[in-house]
């Protein structure tokens, strides 16, 4: 079936784009190089619009694959009629084949079957027709026959309205109005559990709650399903029965003497069949919904993230805090290099806080440390007091910067990181990734599993399979985006750009220790595993700022070279003055029209324009074009807060309720959505992102359970920090 029309309406795209989107990734080709080099083919579609694309056509296809399936399994039966087939080929949600399918799936043994093999089928359809004048128990009479079992006129009407049931609670048309109505009407239902109502816990406001299906948002889902998962919350779909009755009996209750046996068989079809069905829908949709918001939001996150700026050029001191196992620590040089680890233990149970200090004195001072980067777990904030009070003693220039240490203890025990630091213990490889994680956030987060870097919100409540895929796409993104130094990277960091694989990915970094730095791109196709196509959707992605031709440090692809030295010679210039003249490059570039090259060249316009782009910037990172990290010389304390006090601040992580912020004391504030702004928003994301810097006003202080409520609104009423 041809889907490209259908999407193209739905994604408001033209069907022309789509076809070709489409055609690109049949043949193999990865959405980053879709979206980089291939503009011409899908008229500029981003990588949003194409995964978009793959998304609705992954469902569209398996829903096509189902329909066939169904359609098979029912003319096995010999039970298709054109009217079902047409129905079931026109379809276009998975659960309405489900719906049509419904009658004809093999069932467990049921009422209704066993009643089917009494014979009672005849007397359930004579039931429903209920325009005959005809007596009921004198119909049901016919039915009598002991050797099946129906012994009496009760027990045939009994049977026959078990079918009645069935039957109803079958109707793909009516399962679906029950199912818009129950969404549109019903309540969530939450209250205590009776085994743990009365424990404390973090779902006491869902011990007796209520709120409209249509409203609930997908937060309040997932906690919702957390609280029933860990038992302290019994959960339940409430509907106005009288309203759902009444639309079966609209569709099956006629005016008749067999009216009221045909009533009771539709409230037993609801209550018993379609009611717990729909209930289980319903908390599968709105879990789904909640999944997809969830798993959106720690993308969006993770994106910031990884995209983070760099701190090149630094030495780097990396605390792992900690209170009876010490404080680990590592010195990185400005490539990331390791130079000399160590513990001290500043905090109790030893207390060795002037011994501490001492020794990060001589470490600063032996390898001239401009920052230390403390990790912001257990003990972060006295850990950060003890830098701080140092630094005040010593009027040093060293600053410091808390950094999210999320994830570090999965890198630390994993197989990578023991192949990078066999020697060390676990801690210590910490404090080492701490500390390059200021250095360059892209290449060190890559190295753990997307889903413990920490930045969502239930993301430990969604289906594994689609966070991963989700998140893997998102790092993908990031990865080629940046570009990759081919010959620094580790596999690592390589095997998420475009067309790389794992086992790839340490072929080539197996390759560089045999045979020493990449000079050209064309290297690659010695690499074992890395063929034609891989080369060609890799490439563009990969850096060589050593390289022969300056050209392999800019996005440029190899496909595009000739395009690239055209538009350099009608300058006067060759690629080689990308590295020795390239301000006065930069002016001769500056003036050419994208438009008229690509008339000259017969090129495109957005190749020639990304070219351009690329020509003026070689070796650029966008990340350098982001707000630098906050650093700090001291330390806030809860006591030093009072309301109106406005700080700066790190935005830590952004959930649908809010954002959280870093501003220096122990626990992150929250800024609600309502404090984000004084417009209306939707969403945190339309105002902040992980890791933007700033300004916030305190508005609520909870000194006991040590809670910060911040504002991003009416800044200007404030009183400034002493």
């Amino acid at each position: 079936m041809e889907f490209t029309q259908l999407i193209a309406k739905e994604l408001n795209l033209k069907i022309t784009q789509v076809k070709e989107a489409v055609n690109l990734l049949d043949g193999g080709n990865t959405i980053p190089f879709i979206a980089r080099y291939r503009k011409e083919a899908t008229g500029e579609l981003d990588e949003n619009s194409l995964r978009d694309i793959v998304e609705r056509l992954d469902y569209l296809r398996r829903l096509e694959q189902r329909k066939t399936e169904v359609v098979r399994l029912i003319e096995e039966q010999g039970k298709l009629t054109e009217e079902l087939s047409a129905q079931i080929t026109t379809a276009m949600v998975l659960q309405d084949v489900e719906d049509l399918y419904r009658p004809y799936k093999q069932k467990r043994r049921t009422r209704a079957t066993m009643a089917k093999e009494k014979g009672l089928e005849p007397l359930a359809e004579w039931l429903l027709t209920q325009y005959a004048r005809g007596d009921s128990q004198a119909e049901a009479e016919k039915y009598l026959n002991p050797e099946l079992g129906v012994n009496s006129m009760e027990e045939a009407l009994t049977g026959a309205m078990d079918i009645i049931a069935e039957t109803i609670a079958d109707d793909a048309v009516l399962r679906k109005q029950i199912r818009e109505k129950t969404l549109h009407i019903a309540d969530v239902v939450a209250t205590a559990s009776a085994k743990k109502a009365k424990e404390r816990s973090p779902f006491e406001m869902y011990y007796d709650y209520r709120e409209p299906v249509r409203r609930i948002p997908p937060h309040r889902i997932l906690a919702l399903n957390r609280g029933e998962k860990e038992e302290f919350l019994s959960v339940k779909i409430e509907a106005p029965i009288d309203t759902l009755h009444r639309i079966i009996e609209l569709r099956y209750v006629k005016a008749g003497p067999c009216a009221p046996l045909v009533q009771k068989a539709a409230l037993d079809a609801y209550k018993r069949l379609i009611e717990p069905s729909i209930e289980r829908e319903v908390r599968t949709e709105l879990s789904d919904r909640a999944e997809e918001q969830a798993i959106k939001v720690f993308a969006g996150n993770l994106r910031q993230l990884l995209l983070q700026p760099p701190v090149r050029g630094k030495m780097v001191l990396g605390l792992d805090p900690g209170f009876r196992t010490g404080c680990k620590w590592a010195v990185v040089d400005e490539t990331g290099k390791l130079l000399q680890v160590g513990v001290i233990y500043p905090h109790p149970p030893q207390n060795k806080r002037e011994e501490a200090k001492n020794s990060l004195r001589k470490v600063i001072a032996e390898f001239d440390a401009n920052i230390i980067a403390i990790g912001n777990g257990t003990a972060s904030r006295e850990t950060e007091e003890v830098v701080a009070e140092m630094i005040r003693e010593d009027g040093i220039a060293t600053e410091f910067i808390l950094v999210s240490e999320a994830g570090a203890s999965v890198y630390s025990a994993s197989k990578i990181a023991g192949e990078e630091f066999p020697e060390f213990d676990l801690s210590l490889r910490s404090a080492v990734s701490i500390a390059r994680r200021l250095q360059d956030p892209l290449a060190e987060l890559v190295k753990i599993e997307p889903k413990a870097v920490g930045v969502g919100q239930y993301q430990h409540d969604v289906q594994p399979k689609r966070l991963e895929e989700s998140l893997h796409g998102v790092v993908e993104s990031c990865v080629n985006v940046v570009g990759v130094d081919l010959n620094t990277a580790s596999a690592s960091l390589l095997q998420y750009v475009a067309g790389l694989k794992l086992a790839v990915a340490k072929n080539i970094v197996a390759w560089r220790e045999e045979h020493g730095k990449f000079s050209h791109r064309d290297q690659l196709k010695k690499i074992p595993r890395l063929g034609e196509q891989t080369f060609i959707q890799c490439a563009g992605f990969i850096r060589l700022p050593d390289g022969i031709n300056p050209l392999e440090n800019t996005p440029v692809h190899p496909e595009s070279y000739p395009l690239a030295e055209d538009i350099l010679k009608k300058i006067g210039h060759t690629p080689g003055d990308l590295r020795d003249h390239l301000t006065e490059v930069r002016k001769k570039l500056a003036h050419l029209e994208p438009t008229e090259l690509a008339e000259e060249f017969q090129a495109g316009i957005p190749t020639v324009r990304d070219i351009l782009d690329a020509l003026q910037r070689p070796g650029r990172d966008p990340r350098e074009d982001l707000p630098r990290p906050l650093l700090r010389r001291d330390v806030t304390h809860m006591e030093d807060l009072s309301e109106g006090m406005v700080l700066e601040g790190t935005v830590r992580n952004v959930v649908d309720f809010g954002a959280f912020v870093d501003i220096g004391v122990k626990h992150d504030g929250l800024v609600h959505i309502s404090q984000l702004t004084d417009k209306f928003i939707k969403h945190p994301m339309e105002v902040v992102a992980v890791g933007d810097i700033v300004k916030v006003r305190v508005i609520g202080l909870d000194k006991v359970r040590e809670r910060v409520s911040l504002s991003m609104r009416d800044l200007s009423i404030c009183v400034t920090p002493a």
